[in-house]
C-alpha cells in the first residue's frame, strides 16, 4: 500500500473492510498461482477475478448509495440487480431509475461505458455459463480484468466524489 498514489489511498480508506479483504485475498491468489502458470495448470482463470469482481459488486452499491443514486432500501435489498440497472439498453425503460443515465449525466459517456464494460467483462462475462460460449480465461486475462475493476473503483471514486463532497470513508451498514 505504500507504493500506491494519494488516489488509491483514499478510495483504499473508503472501502469497507469486507471489500479491502476481498482485494487482498484476490491479490494473495494472484501472487500464488503467478508461480502456477508457467506449467498452464489451467484452462481457465477466471476464480481469481472473483473476489474482485465482488468487491466491485459491493463498492459500486456504497457509492451509489453515497451519491443518491439508489435508497438506502435499494442498498439493502437482496433484490437490487446492478447489472440490469446500469445496463445501456435499458435506459429507456428505466428511466430516472438508470444508473447508465445517472452516471453519464454526472461524468461523461466515455466513463459510464468503462463502468457498464468493466462490470459486463468482470462480472458478467466470467459469472455466467453459457453452453455455447464457455468463457475460459487465461491468468493474463484475469490479472488484466482485476486491474480493470480496480482501475473503475479508484476512478469511479474519484469522479463521483468530485461531484459529492459528501462522501466518507465508509462503515459497514
Amino acid at each position: 500500500m505504500d507504493n500506491k498514489s494519494d488516489g488509491y489511498r483514499n478510495f483504499w480508506e473508503y472501502i469497507s473492510q469486507n471489500q479491502k479483504d476481498l482485494i487482498m485475498e484476490g491479490e494473495y491468489l494472484l501472487r500464488f498461482f503467478s508461480e502456477e502458470t508457467k506449467m498452464d495448470r489451467f484452462r481457465d482463470y477466471s476464480f481469481l477475478v472473483f473476489p474482485f469482481a465482488k468487491a466491485y459488486e459491493g463498492f459500486l452499491k456504497k457509492l451509489f448509495l453515497d451519491v443518491k443514486f439508489i435508497s438506502h432500501l435499494d442498498y439493502i435489498s437482496d433484490h437490487l440487480r446492478l447489472g440490469k440497472l446500469m445496463s445501456p439498453n435499458l435506459v429507456d425503460r428505466l428511466g430516472d431509475r438508470s444508473l447508465y443515465k445517472q452516471i453519464k449525466e454526472k461524468t461523461t459517456k466515455e466513463f459510464v461505458e468503462k463502468v457498464w464494460m468493466t462490470w459486463k467483462m468482470g462480472r458478467n462475462q466470467i459469472f455466467h455459463y453459457f453452453p455455447h460460449n464457455v468463457k475460459a480465461i487465461s491468468y493474463k486475462e484475469a490479472c488484466d480484468i482485476v486491474n480493470q475493476i480496480i482501475q473503475t473503483m479508484e476512478e469511479a471514486y474519484t469522479r463521483l466524489k468530485m461531484q459529492n463532497a459528501n462522501l466518507k470513508p465508509q462503515n459497514e451498514i
